[in-house]
């Protein structure tokens, strides 16, 4: 073989070893790399070998992307969150994508919780802060004070919605969101209407806590608002079972079922007792949902001073202006209990 050929097949060899070489590096680079969708949560505190044991499940094979996350120094810049894993994205996309913290975020929603124990565990179920940690920052004294509540109304602060969240939002960064979010609640347009009704902020959800637990019946919402709100300009006890009932289970605990109020319950010694002491009790004694929050402020129009449970239709209630009205009403509510047996 004469030296132009040798030197020819050696440029041969050269260049086929190139090419394998350069298709590798484009196939680790460019070739799609994942086989399925979904999201990818990556905890806190986690370095790479956690994220490639929780990216593995998602790809074709795990060393192409390892490879690539060194090149791009990402192994150094892990960032928590929950990432969103698309079917066919290639090495480079993911890596880029991980290493920027470009998140997804959690549509986080709850509804009315009766305690600040019921509201961390619903929150801890969506986003990466535990219930304990939660449950910590609802209490912490530092913050209360700051912000103007006491651990009696801090349960109103929270306004039952939908809202975005990264999802490694820590307990601390959503208590100070919900804060922002109550702010914002607190239109011109609503304390107005607050001011009108003589009543504040703590006392607006105090009342609407009351009518949240009194019925379920959105509609009838403004009905027991404005009959309640009648109570308090006449100078009359509320006299509402929901604040009985609130007492007795923080005398019994949580737990404990309360189906029907004796006439015993309502000589028990506390400042939720609103047969008892006039006025609105010093908080809410759950955490009302924006429709009763509006029925306060947008109260029916009407003259009735009692209500009983309706017999006829379950949910709702038999209204009177008058307590011989209101009587008759309850005595076919009394009957109809005794007749399920309903002793508690």
């Amino acid at each position: 073989m004469n030296s132009k050929k040798f030197f020819l097949l050696i440029i041969g060899i050269l260049f086929i070893i190139a090419s394998v070489l350069g298709f590798s590096i484009y196939s680790k680079i460019f070739k799609e790399s994942t086989i399925q969708e979904g999201f990818l949560y990556i905890p806190t505190g986690s370095d790479f070998k956690e994220v490639e044991n929780l990216v593995r499940p998602f790809l074709k094979r795990v060393k192409p992307f390892v490879w690539v996350a060194e090149k791009l120094n990402y192994t150094e810049a892990v960032k928590p969150g929950k990432y969103k894993i698309s079917k066919g994205m290639n090495n480079l996309e993911l890596t880029r994508m991980l290493r920027s913290g470009k998140q997804t975020t959690v549509n986080l929603s709850f509804n009315n919780q009766d305690t600040f124990e019921k509201l961390a565990s619903r929150i801890s179920q969506q986003i990466e802060a535990d219930s304990l940690l939660l449950l910590k920052a609802f209490n912490d004294s530092t913050f209360l004070n700051e912000s103007g509540f006491t651990t009696s109304k801090a349960l109103g602060m929270y306004i039952p919605n939908s809202y975005e969240f990264y999802w490694n939002t820590t307990a601390e960064e959503f208590r100070t969101k919900m804060l922002n979010e109550y702010n914002k609640f607190w239109s011109s347009e609503r304390l107005e209407k607050a001011k009108k009704l003589n009543l504040t902020k703590n006392e607006v959800i105090t009342l609407a806590s009351i009518v949240q637990k009194e019925t379920a019946s959105v509609s009838e919402r403004p009905i027991v608002a404005k009959l309640y709100l009648n109570r308090l300009d006449s100078d009359w006890p509320l006299q509402a079972d929901p604040t009985i009932i609130f007492a007795l289970k923080a005398k019994l605990g949580n737990d404990k079922v309360i189906k029907r109020v004796l006439s015993k319950d309502l000589e028990i010694n506390s400042p939720y007792n609103t047969y008892k002491n006039k006025g609105l009790p010093p908080g809410p004694i759950a955490m009302p949902d924006i429709s009763s929050i509006e029925a306060v402020l947008n109260p029916a129009n009407h003259d009735y001073y009692y209500m009983c449970a309706s017999v006829t239709t379950f949910g709702t209630h038999e209204f009177a202006k008058t307590l011989n009205q209101h009587n008759r009403n309850a005595a076919k509510y009394q009957l109809w209990l005794n007749k399920q047996g309903v002793n508690r």
